[in-house]
């Protein structure tokens, strides 16, 4: 028979792989994200990956809980320079893009 420490002890495991997949999908969605916004910009993508800045359990456009993440990473206009980059996730869906032009801000996405 299964007693409550063993039940809470799964839960924990089930909890902890869900946070690490996660963590792993928003990672990659927002690497793929940059590699495309930099490929249709004539930006290159340095380093070529993203480095968590924050994650905040947000609400979305249906009203329910998500996680939004927020990555840094930085990109070069001439192949000589670099210049910090932000994108943000809630859930698994880019809602925010900021490739730092002088007058760019935080750019919503459709």
């Amino acid at each position: 028979m299964i007693e409550l420490p063993q039940i809470a002890a799964i839960g924990l495991v089930a909890f902890v792989a869900w946070i690490v997949w996660s963590t792993l999908k928003a990672r990659e969605t927002a690497n793929a994200a940059m590699r495309r916004a930099c490929e249709l910009r004539r930006l290159y993508f340095l380093d070529d990956t993203v480095s968590l800045e924050s994650v905040r359990p947000v609400r979305d456009d249906e009203g329910r809980v998500r996680l939004r993440w927020c990555y840094r990473f930085q990109y070069s206009d001439t192949g000589h320079n670099r210049r910090d980059g932000s994108i943000a996730l809630v859930g698994h869906r880019v809602v925010g893009l900021d490739v730092a032009a002088p007058d760019n801000a935080l750019v919503p996405l459709p």
